[in-house]
């Protein structure tokens, strides 16, 4: 295949992915058909069979593609942090990027999207977990390990303290949203607050004094 043949199909692909991503997010799975996604796409019906085998395939990739995009933006912008910075400026920076990568309409609509069709597609949610959460986890633990090397913090588990950060931080606004709808996303003044009082909980709990010593509750 030339380099211009090759530039036209992944044209034609995306393309697809995209008219499909629109349809799916605004009707739903059952409600959208392939008819629609080539009529959306202005390519024909065979077209899209040529790329995707079923509406199954090409909604997976979607799901797939869309949580992997955000956990992808998140692994790049976060970088390992300094000795000297402080660790709740690190925390805080890592709560209001989630956050703002997270909360926001299309990918909470597709968390729904996939909560909906849990039963037809028993292994999104695997695949949504870990191309988000999980990563978000790991990196965190990661993280915490070098915290726990500088008695920076208590633990005995650096990976169910990363992930009990990560959901102080994301379980509250995406359930708020999961069952009250997009209207309920916070105001970017909310969502700050949210991070600082995740950041305060966490430390409350795990923080060191100067010494390596737990503090008292």
């Amino acid at each position: 295949m030339s380099n211009g043949a090759r530039i036209r199909v992944e044209r034609t692909r995306k393309g697809i992915v995209a008219a499909a991503t629109e349809l799916f997010l605004k009707h739903g799975f059952l409600a959208t058909n392939m008819d629609e996604i080539a009529a959306t796409a202005d390519v024909s019906k065979q077209t899209v069979y040529a790329h995707f085998q079923s509406k199954e395939t090409l909604f997976l990739e979607i799901a797939s593609g869309m949580t992997g995009q955000a956990g992808d933006e998140l692994q790049e912008q976060v970088a390992d942090p300094p000795d000297d910075l402080p660790i709740e400026k690190f925390l805080l920076q890592f709560a209001d990027l989630q956050l703002a990568l997270v909360m926001t309409p299309r990918l909470l609509q597709l968390r729904r999207l996939a909560i909906a069709e849990a039963e037809r597609f028993p292994d999104l949610g695997k695949v949504l977990y870990e191309r988000g959460p999980m990563r978000s986890i790991n990196r965190l633990a990661t993280i915490f390990a070098r915290y726990l090397e500088l008695d920076l913090i208590r633990t005995s588990d650096v990976r169910a303290a990363a992930a009990f950060f990560n959901w102080l931080v994301m379980g509250g606004p995406v359930n708020d949203v999961m069952l009250l709808g997009n209207g309920a996303i916070p105001k970017p003044e909310a969502l700050r607050a949210h991070a600082r009082e995740a950041v305060r909980i966490f430390l409350a709990a795990h923080r060191t004094d100067a010494k390596g010593k737990a503090r008292p509750d």
